[in-house]
């Protein structure tokens, strides 16, 4: 039972990025790709009716966290307590940011909060790459669990390289939505754009494996069992097809493929540290692993029955909003207050 909510917190994260991932991407971007206020209403109506929904998948990877793996999560909110209040206040700021501008009156003020929500969705992009790479790494925990680090020991080499592969396959991401959303001149700029940021995601990409090789142990669960590495190889079928699909603006086609490629990324992680959940740079016995951090078996059977009741639901309800706010967006001001 353990094994099988490791894959589904892994999963839950991989989710979480592809969806999440877009929006995040698309409002880091914004002050770069809208040059008025009707491109900014587009860019508002093409990720309004969606980003709250997708952070559903947040909630959700952060729930099976604390109740599949409760020690993991009590020593991971302990030792990245700052770097995760970091994300949690880019998210809020964001989400104030979204919501608000749609009730500013004066320019100034809305111009204001459009910044709050271009800063907090770069923050949030960046820091959720940090905090992962540092995690693949591994941090510095001793057997108590107690963190011998600082926030800015988190801001190291393969962390920052994390945070900003992250970053930049997101804005990908989220350049490749606004492509397949949008028209007119708004598509042709972010369209030009996508292109440009295939090339720095690719370059990006294989700094990071190479930084992986050396940086962390991931890869040997990859050399001990080799049939594993069907994992990095759809990543990088991901990321080539992406960059396809983006030259023959088939914008659908590329979007589907950039989630396959983040998702595989989520997955490389995941799987090369198993059967940590939290490794140790310290020592691999001070790990949080699924022998020392999980929940009770039969805690875990219950779980799991309440998950596969509960998700199909949100991914039936999710691909219905999906299906409603499909096709191009206008320049209108929205009836849902992006999305809120």
């Amino acid at each position: 039972m353990g094994t099988i909510w490791f894959v589904i917190w892994g999963i839950l994260w991989g989710v979480y990025f592809l969806l999440d991932g877009f929006d995040l991407g698309a409002g880091a971007l914004m002050p770069f790709t809208t040059r008025n206020e009707s491109d900014r209403r587009k860019l508002f109506n093409a990720v309004g009716p969606f980003w709250d929904g997708n952070e559903v998948w947040l909630i959700t990877a952060g729930g099976v966290t604390f109740a599949a793996f409760p020690g993991t999560y009590a020593t991971m909110f302990s030792a990245l307590y700052s770097a995760l209040m970091l994300v949690l206040f880019a998210l809020i700021l964001r989400g104030a940011g979204a919501a608000m501008r749609e009730e500013a009156e004066k320019p100034a003020y809305r111009s204001l909060w459009d910044w709050c929500f271009t800063i907090g969705s770069f923050l949030a992009a960046f820091l959720l790459g940090v905090a992962f790479a540092n995690i693949f790494k591994g941090i510095p925990i001793d057997g108590d669990g107690v963190f011998h680090g600082s926030l800015f020991s988190l801001l190291n080499y393969y962390g920052l390289v994390g945070g900003l592969l992250f970053f930049v396959f997101f804005a990908t991401h989220g350049l490749i939505w606004l492509a397949f959303k949008t028209s007119g001149e708004l598509h042709d700029r972010v369209a030009g754009l996508a292109g440009k940021f295939w090339i720095v995601l690719l370059a990006l990409s294989l700094i990071f494996i190479m930084a992986t090789a050396t940086q962390t142990s991931l890869f040997g669960n990859y050399i001990a069992r080799p049939i594993l590495f069907v994992i990095p190889l759809l990543m990088l079928a991901g990321l080539a097809m992406t960059g396809i699909f983006i030259k023959k603006t088939a914008w659908k086609r590329a979007w589907f493929a950039s989630s396959l490629f983040i998702f595989c990324v989520t997955m490389f992680g995941v799987v090369g540290m198993y059967p940590s959940l939290l490794p140790s740079s310290i020592h691999p016995s001070f790990s949080r692993t699924i022998a020392n951090s999980a929940s009770s078996p039969l805690t875990l059977r219950i779980m799991l029955v309440v998950a596969l009741i509960l998700i199909p639901i949100v991914v039936i309800y999710q691909s219905w909003i999906y299906r409603l706010f499909s096709g191009k967006v206008s320049g209108e001001e929205s009836g849902y207050h992006a999305g809120l």
